[in-house]
């Protein structure tokens, strides 16, 4: 069965562990002490979104992060989800659909009007699952900028 947790300030070692193998796949930067700032300062204003521990047989398997925007163009609160995390031991069994399914009910519960989220082109299985299950590819090109 898989569970979820909101994240704690004392679980916060635990979680940025797990982001790290999860920068590691693509070989990703990853500043440990400055995630473990910003997942204090995250856990203290629920404005900035929500993040859980998702757990499976009462161990835990990985988190999954969304942050919130408000829009205009959508009539109020979106969503990104950020990053989605499953332990490579857990992959593959389903825990990945439970944890949409968990994303989607609690969006409705935030009155959240989207979800947007990136997919590396790469990551078959992960756009496998988002496609599967009521994600569509977007039709606009999304653009960043990094200020220096």
């Amino acid at each position: 069965m898989t569970n979820f947790q909101p994240l704690e300030l004392s679980q916060i070692e635990t979680i940025t562990s797990m982001m790290q193998d999860f920068y590691a796949i693509d070989n990703y930067p990853i500043n440990i002490e400055l995630s473990k700032r910003l997942f204090q300062e995250f856990i203290s204003n629920e404005n900035l979104g929500k993040c859980w521990l998702i757990y499976s047989e009462e161990e835990i398997v990985g988190y999954v992060i969304l942050t919130f925007v408000f829009s205009f163009e959508y009539k109020g609160r979106i969503a990104f989800l950020d990053e989605l995390f499953l332990k490579e031991t857990s992959r593959g069994k389903g825990i990945g659909k439970n944890v949409i399914d968990f994303i989607k009910k609690q969006t409705a519960d935030l009155n959240v009007k989207l979800i947007y989220l990136e997919v590396e082109n790469h990551n078959q299985n992960a756009q496998k699952l988002y496609l599967g299950n009521g994600f569509e590819t977007h039709y606009r090109k999304i653009l960043k900028y990094k200020p220096s």
